[in-house]
């Protein structure tokens, strides 16, 4: 079963589950962002949300972190059956920050209402419920950090502002995640929902930056999410 889970600084959250939990999740999201000339002003949306999947890949391959968790199977059932087996299912784990992982939860619902309304209508899609199934673990672990009228706002605002991430300057993002990581445990709980809601707003530092990026894409011939900023991460995050 999928799974997310809080870090113990809330530095991030840690997505994990069996190599099928990822494998469908990773398979269902590359289907619902679809080809990138398709949804021309959403590259920089899609980009960000697929760095976030070829994590979960590494990870389904042992390049991250590796849980054991109980499979339910006790001492009468594999007597019953005649069976040596163990009693624990491997899970693969990889961290994401706060803010990606929102940005990421957020913006999957306009690849969702993109999908819907140009491929499929179906409210049976399969790859539909998986994302769903990932936002909605997303939600939950929020959920368990914020004050409820913190989460309510967050929430009246997603349901609210669409599109959320139509020609978004995803540079944005790797800005939040940096200011988030300077923070400790404490300003981490206090200031979380801030965060949250700063990836939606458009603020006056979001708008000047996407201003000063818009004259850097017309000047090198780029598009948007192509132009770099400085933005370096620490070698080591401590979760």
């Amino acid at each position: 079963m999928l799974s997310i889970q809080s870090t113990e600084q809330l530095t991030g959250a840690r997505v994990s589950g069996d190599f099928w939990d990822l494998d469908e999740l990773i398979n269902a999201i590359y289907k619902i962002t679809g080809d990138e000339n398709k949804y021309y002003d959403y590259q920089g949306a899609r980009f960000r949300i697929l760095s976030v999947c070829y994590n979960l890949r590494l990870a389904t391959k042992g390049e991250h972190q590796l849980e054991f968790v109980s499979n339910g199977l006790n001492k009468s059932v594999l007597t019953q059956h005649g069976l040596i087996f163990p009693n624990k299912n491997v899970y693969f784990t990889t961290e994401v920050l706060w803010p990606e992982l929102i940005f990421t939860a957020i913006a999957l619902n306009d690849f969702i209402r993109l999908h819907q309304e140009l491929i499929d209508s179906s409210d049976w899609n399969m790859d539909i419920a998986a994302v769903r199934k990932f936002q909605s673990a997303v939600a939950e672990c929020l959920e368990q950090e914020l004050k409820e009228e913190e989460y309510l706002v967050f929430i009246r605002m997603l349901h609210t502002k669409s599109p959320l991430t139509f020609r978004y300057a995803t540079q944005y993002v790797d800005i939040l995640n940096l200011e988030y990581i300077q923070l400790d445990l404490e300003a981490r709980k206090a200031h979380l929902a801030s965060f949250a809601l700063r990836l939606m707003l458009e603020d006056d530092e979001y708008v000047a930056l996407k201003s000063q990026l818009m004259k850097a894409a017309i000047t090198t011939k780029k598009t948007l999410h192509e132009i770099e900023i400085t933005a370096k991460y620490p070698e080591t995050i401590l979760w």
